[in-house]
């Protein structure tokens, strides 16, 4: 029986192995086809795949099946879930694929794109920029068909050149930044602030106007320090959690807030 692909990794040494695991498969799970196999690999074939122990893929593959993603049989394999569907809230430890996993799972639209001059709230990210190129997106409930966010993007113009507008329909803007436009993203920086659904986001999202909505804004470098894109996503309220894991050195103490 043919086994799921899941995607490669390139790990980070400062963050817990099987956090970076799990979030990777978790991220290939939720952005598979419909026509990909259910059975994943063995244990031994995982860890391998990602360079890792068997211990460490055993503790990924725990979070993934608490989190009802999979599911283990003993002799028969460990399975995708065929109902399988973002959740569980967001835990971000710092990892770029744990960016790439929150924004999987759901249906996007394509709305529109094309170059616009630079948004004067955005200003300061293109410093000597006329025009970025924006794209709009639904991102809808997989089994439901029920709006869940949308998206603005503001990306660089000789980034845009690169990239198809057909990877959107399949992927979040960061997959297609960092795996097939190449940009080798440092950093990305998240902000999230509780807004009243305006017009457009009300229509969109189905909601009442000036109903509750989380606001995101991901501002993402790259390794040369540039901003190539600003992410502005509107998330109903009723649809979205967010949780930030700190781990402290216990040799220090704890970090301060």
């Amino acid at each position: 029986m043919t086994a799921f692909a899941p995607d490669s990794l390139v790990l980070n040494r400062k963050l817990p192995l099987w956090y970076q695991v799990s979030q990777s498969l978790r991220a290939s799970i939720l952005g598979r086809s419909p026509r990909d196999p259910l059975r994943l690999p063995t244990e031994e074939q995982l860890a391998a795949h990602y360079g890792v122990s068997v211990l460490t893929m055993r503790q990924a593959l725990k979070e993934l099946e608490e989190e009802g993603l999979i599911s283990r049989h003993r002799r028969r394999g460990t399975f995708i879930e065929p109902g399988a569907r973002r959740g569980a809230p967001r835990r971000l430890l710092g990892s770029i694929d744990a960016v790439v996993a929150q924004q999987s799972g759901e249906r996007t639209t394509v709305l529109g794109h094309g170059p616009v001059p630079v948004p004067g709230e955005l200003a300061e990210y293109f410093p000597g920029l006329d025009e970025v190129v924006a794209y709009r997106r639904v991102r809808s409930d997989g089994a439901t068909g029920e709006p869940v966010n949308w998206a603005e993007n503001a990306v660089r113009p000789e980034v845009a050149a690169d990239l198809d507008i057909t990877d959107l329909e399949r992927w979040p803007m960061t997959k297609v930044l960092r795996d097939a436009v190449g940009v080798r993203i440092s950093r990305i920086t998240d902000t999230v602030e509780a807004r009243l659904a305006d017009p457009a986001t009300a229509e969109l999202l189905r909601v009442p106007l000036l109903s509750p909505i989380l606001h995101y804004t991901g501002v993402t470098y790259d390794d040369r320090g540039r901003v190539v894109d600003v992410a502005r996503i509107h998330y109903r309220g009723d649809r979205f959690s967010f949780s930030v894991t700190v781990e402290t050195d216990l040799t220090g103490g704890a970090p301060a807030h």
